[in-house]
């Protein structure tokens, strides 16, 4: 990855960054903190790593697609900004967000909109959908790989860590989970309300492999990714970030969690993601 690859994946979140904030500012809700935090994440997997349809089922090779699972669905509003960039809708859909009857809901619906491949949002199930997802491909001897996006507050539920058992004792190395370690969840600190502790030696001791990288550096983001491919067993990628990325009174604020910018906010936003 060169320079340029840096520069245009810098542009692309800039763009996505103020594309989350306007819908949220028009819908007067959503979730700005955990929506920022994961844009660098979401920019390299879709637009470098995933291998995935934009046109959907008109695509000979649709089936061969990898699939993508928002365990963290409250984060829906970055999930959309990059679909729209990748061409599944256009964007001027995206200020449709959270509005009555629009395909963009709250948290991803499958039976709303195309290429969302399950309804997320309650916490802590991803990881399980995802196990099931990838022994299906490898029941049907389809070699694509099920990538789970789950947020570190919902680390706190225990049906992850029974998936994570699952996912060892089925062999499931087409499973690659990202977590995405910003350290705040709505009533603060994750250590604070249950502390999820060494989540890479935690999964390690599962049986995973793991590594931990710096969330927003697009070269860590991207090796990782193509380390996680050739793993032999199911990968974990622990991606330390911060939660309102880009926007200097949002960064490390638990108060922006669940909270719309309002006309004001939103402008000084703006000026800062230029």
């Amino acid at each position: 990855m060169g320079n340029i690859d840096i520069k245009d994946l810098d542009n692309v979140s800039k763009k996505l960054r103020r594309e989350v904030l306007c819908m949220i500012h028009n819908a007067k809700s959503g979730h700005p903190g955990g929506s920022l935090s994961c844009i660098d994440i979401l920019n390299v997997l879709f637009t470098k790593c995933l291998k995935h349809y934009p046109e959907l089922d008109k695509n000979p090779n649709y089936k061969e697609r990898d699939r993508f699972i928002l365990s963290k669905g409250h984060a829906s509003a970055a999930l959309y900004a990059i679909m729209a960039h990748c061409g599944y809708f256009k964007e001027d859909e995206l200020l449709t967000f959270r509005k009555l009857g629009s395909n963009l809901q709250g948290h991803p619906c499958c039976n709303k909109l195309k290429g969302i491949e399950v309804s997320t949002g309650s916490l802590g199930q991803g990881l399980s959908i995802g196990c099931g997802m990838a022994l299906g491909l490898k029941l049907d001897n389809i070699k694509s790989k099920v990538y789970v996006y789950m947020g570190d507050g919902e680390l706190e539920e225990g049906s992850v860590w029974e998936a994570a058992m699952n996912a060892v004792h089925n062999k499931l190395d087409n499973l690659i989970a990202i977590v995405d370690r910003n350290k705040l969840q709505i009533d603060g600190s994750t250590e604070t309300v249950k502390s999820v502790g060494d989540v890479k030696a935690k999964f390690e001791a599962f049986g995973w492999n793991a590594t931990e990288i710096d969330g927003h550096n697009f070269i860590q983001i991207y090796n990782a990714i193509n380390t996680a491919k050739q793993s032999d067993k199911p990968y974990i990628i622990i991606a330390d970030t911060i939660k309102g990325k880009g926007v200097s009174f949002m960064e490390n604020n638990p108060n922006w969690h669940g909270k719309a910018p309002n006309d004001e906010e939103l402008k000084s936003a703006l000026e800062e993601l230029k």
